[in-house]
């Protein structure tokens, strides 16, 4: 990346522990594009994606911490200090703490709690840890990674879930009116069906009932937070960007025979 400004070089991903997850994806790809990136998970195998990172010559370092925890967060902040760019990918739905799958009327206040923290407090509270250093710079990028669950769609059973993901996304709009004046700006990725390895064989079947008859790729996804993190979306503030195949858009998503 050349030097000027409205230029990155420092990103931070949370959520970035799993191999073939859209945390680790979206890293890899702001590695390419020259960014220093720091990666969070909340296990040790962290250290074990920015390894592979090292070895591919780029320039990664990891933490683990809680990021349910302001006391870790604000421990987090100090380490790696001010950021360019902050993707907020941590949440539910992975190999390691999976969605809560149960009825409304079966769910307790624990399981809601777990729900809305994970995703909702965790983009909160690491928000609020980087984001006056952007304000002050007058710089920055902020990508939620929302989801259509909530926003647009949802499932049954997966009502805390829904309600994380489209707070993600009210606080994107909160912010994004905010702090434009400073030139932060605050957008969403919303993914649809996405390949990885926390997929359900049920969300597989379900992926092959889309448009293009497939599951993205996490691949697919860190393209468009790749984007929205990047200079040239100076002007798009305040957006979702839906990535789905065009899922959303099909009344009927089984296929007649």
């Amino acid at each position: 990346m050349t030097s000027g400004e409205g230029d990155f070089r420092t990103a931070l991903v949370t959520g970035a522990g799993g191999a073939d997850g859209i945390g680790f994806a979206i890293a890899r790809k702001l590695t390419q594009k020259g960014l220093a990136v720091v990666i969070t998970g909340a296990s040790d195998r962290i250290h074990l994606r920015a390894e592979e990172l090292r070895v591919l010559g780029c320039s990664v370092t990891s933490h683990v911490a809680d990021l349910t925890r302001a006391d870790e967060v604000s421990r987090l902040r100090e380490l790696v200090g001010p950021v360019d760019i902050l993707v907020n990918n941590a949440g539910m739905g992975s190999q390691a703490a999976p969605a809560v799958q149960r009825d409304f009327l079966a769910l307790n206040e624990d399981d809601w709690d777990t729900g809305i923290d994970v995703t909702l407090k965790t983009a909160f509270l690491v928000t609020r840890a980087f984001l006056g250093s952007m304000v002050e710079n007058r710089r920055g990028r902020i990508v939620n990674i929302a989801s259509v669950t909530g926003p647009l769609v949802s499932n049954p059973g997966e009502a805390a879930y829904s309600a994380a993901k489209a707070g993600m996304v009210g606080l994107t709009h909160a912010l994004a009116l905010e702090v434009a004046s400073c030139g932060v700006t605050v957008n969403a990725v919303a993914p649809g069906w996405i390949e990885t390895g926390a997929s359900t064989e049920d969300e597989r079947i379900a992926a092959r009932h889309t448009p293009p008859g497939r599951a993205g790729t996490p691949d697919e996804v860190a393209a468009a937070a790749a984007f929205l993190a990047s200079a040239e979306a100076s002007y798009v503030n305040g957006a979702m960007l839906v990535v789905d195949g065009g899922n959303v858009l099909q009344e009927r998503k089984v296929q007649l025979a």
